[in-house]
């Protein structure tokens, strides 16, 4: 019985590693234009969200690279350009910051993103949008589930651009340390029988600094206070 229940811990195990190994660590978002919905005001003159102005969006989870060279995911009716390699479902809500929709550098929003998988595992992060294009910006993973449960560090976003309509693209990759990377730990910790993780025996070494040890006396008598 005891053999029979290693054996299961183990298989358990390695398929949760093998998921978590599995698990996307990058991927791009695009979002539906359809779905987004700000405030009433706070508005600038030219109509664009103004400090203070909360927002919530969804969009459409897609493998890296669905939407590099400037291809667009969400056609004019808010479907998925491509429904067979939809991951998932991302959601962003949060406010505009200092010049919020006239910003054109720099931080514009501050927000909570997030991605919920098809195969029910999610991330969250929250933190800061920058307008700038081309510019990876980090935002903190502060929640997950499913095969992203051992996920450290952050998430990188880097807007790729906006369509015609108006609908953010942008791509997502996992700061490290990654997943894979704290699997190899977490299966190297739970492959040992020492609770203190493995131990490379060959970091005890010994050897004799040449100090006495022990009470020192003259061999006739003990000093005394």
């Amino acid at each position: 019985m005891f053999k029979v229940l290693i054996t299961s811990t183990a298989l358990a195990l390695s398929l949760a590693t093998l998921a978590q190994a599995e698990a996307p660590m990058a991927f791009d978002v695009a979002e539906d234009h359809t779905r987004i919905h700000m405030a009433a005001a706070p508005l600038h003159e030219n109509g664009m969200p103004a400090h203070g102005n909360a927002f919530v969006s969804q969009g459409y989870i897609y493998p890296e690279g669905t939407l590099a060279d400037g291809t667009v995911g969400v056609l004019k009716d808010g479907s998925p350009a491509f429904p067979d390699l939809v991951l998932g479902t991302w959601t962003c809500d949060g406010y505009f910051v200092g010049e919020g929709g006239n910003t054109t550098t720099g931080v514009w929003i501050i927000s909570r993103q997030t991605f919920a998988f098809n195969d029910g595992a999610t991330v969250i992060t929250q933190g800061t949008e920058i307008a700038d294009v081309g510019q990876p910006n980090l935002r903190p993973v502060t929640g997950a589930t499913g095969d992203f449960s051992q996920v450290e560090g952050g998430l990188i976003q880097t807007t790729l651009g906006f369509n015609d309509f108006w609908g953010l693209s942008a791509t997502y990759e996992f700061e490290a340390p990654s997943m894979e990377q704290a699997a190899a730990q977490d299966a190297a910790f739970h492959g040992s029988d020492d609770t203190q993780g493995p131990v490379d025996e060959d970091d005890h070494l010994d050897w004799d600094s040449g100090v006495p040890v022990g009470p020192i006396f003259d061999g006739q008598s003990i000093p005394t206070t």
